[in-house]
């Protein structure tokens, strides 16, 4: 129980524990992030654009209503 509690106590209370504590959160994350996006791009294939397909970015003239604050 000795253990525990002094591994604990450098986690959270030393300088290295807490970068170890952080580096590892990033760490994690990332190969969540990097799993998840596989399974994301092997459930939904690439597909040629169609009629229906909408996107954030869909004008097709620039910036539309702010073009004239580009110039």
């Amino acid at each position: 129980m000795e253990a525990i509690s002094g591994f604990f106590s450098w986690l959270f209370g030393t300088r290295t524990g807490v970068l170890v504590l952080l580096g590892g959160g990033i760490l994690i994350f990332l190969i969540i992030s990097l799993v998840l996006e596989r399974r994301t791009r092997a459930i939904y294939k690439e597909h040629e654009r169609s009629e229906d397909d909408w996107s954030l970015f869909d004008d097709e003239d620039g910036w539309s209503e702010f073009e004239g604050d580009n110039n």
